[in-house]
């Protein structure tokens, strides 16, 4: 059963739909969405369990793609273009696989349309033994989650999701911050997540895959998989970057979409 997504919308032209990826929100493809929108209609949502979407047990890619049909569905948008990060690219996947009729076209940011061995165990685990009680800032959070997640930017990130409590909602003095995804949930359906998008293709329409050189998420060895599923596929490489490529190298990025979205 699909949910209803928090979303923002800018821009006009083609609708082009934004996915995030795990433990973030439509606020990570922000920049992407200022250098696009003079061309294109933005829509970036809150994926189900994110943000300041919805909670609900169910978490897999085809329950997710539900989500951003019964969104386009909701603003009269017959056909769209995709943009996901990570996750929100196996989304988009899942999506032009299960919906080819309501795709015009998908961009795929540093993920392959495979299965992954668990690469998240530090975090979850990091988050889930946070304790919050007492805490009274996000810089004494981020000390206490630095027990778990070594590396500044991972926390600064994942710190994004802590909020606070509002007055009238505090139950207990000493508990004034709460995680405001659905860590529970995302820790229990980690696999569906590590999980391949369903279907077995192919999807004709085009495809964009742009990889961070230095990441390991799109690999040689997934091409045969890529080909079958997508084969109109094209792959771009922006060097000096990670996984993040879209904020490394945001200029760059924004200028593949925009190459790619005008043919």
């Amino acid at each position: 059963m699909s949910v209803e997504l928090n979303h923002r919308i800018s821009g006009q032209g083609e609708p082009l739909i934004l996915l995030h990826g795990l433990f973030g929100s439509l606020e990570n493809l922000g920049g992407v969405a200022r250098r696009l929108e003079d061309g294109w209609h933005i829509h970036g949502l809150d994926q189900r369990n994110h943000g300041s979407s919805p909670h609900t047990d169910e978490m897999t890619y085809p329950a997710m793609a539900s989500d951003v049909v019964a969104y386009m569905d909701a603003q009269g948008i017959d056909k769209a273009h995709l943009l996901g990060h990570s996750m929100g690219g196996k989304v988009a996947m899942q999506v032009a696989l299960s919906y080819p009729e309501r795709v015009l076209g998908i961009i795929v940011a540093d993920i392959s349309p495979v299965s992954y061995q668990p690469r998240h165990d530090a975090i979850l685990e990091g988050m889930k033994n946070l304790d919050l009680r007492g805490v009274k800032s996000r810089t004494e959070a981020d000390s206490r989650l630095a027990e778990y997640v070594e590396t500044p930017g991972v926390r600064q990130f994942l710190l994004k999701n802590l909020e606070r409590i509002p007055k009238d909602e505090i139950e207990q003095d000493d508990l004034l911050f709460r995680w405001r995804l659905n860590l529970p949930v995302i820790d229990a359906s980690y696999s569906n997540l590590s999980a391949a998008p369903e279907g077995d293709g192919p999807y004709d329409g085009a495809v964009l895959f742009i990889k961070g050189a230095d990441s390991a998420y799109i690999q040689t060895k997934h091409q045969d998989t890529i080909q079958t599923l997508f084969p109109n596929a094209e792959l771009k490489i922006i060097e000096g970057t990670g996984h993040w490529l879209h904020a490394e190298k945001a200029d760059t990025f924004a200028t593949l979409c925009r190459q790619f979205l005008e043919q």
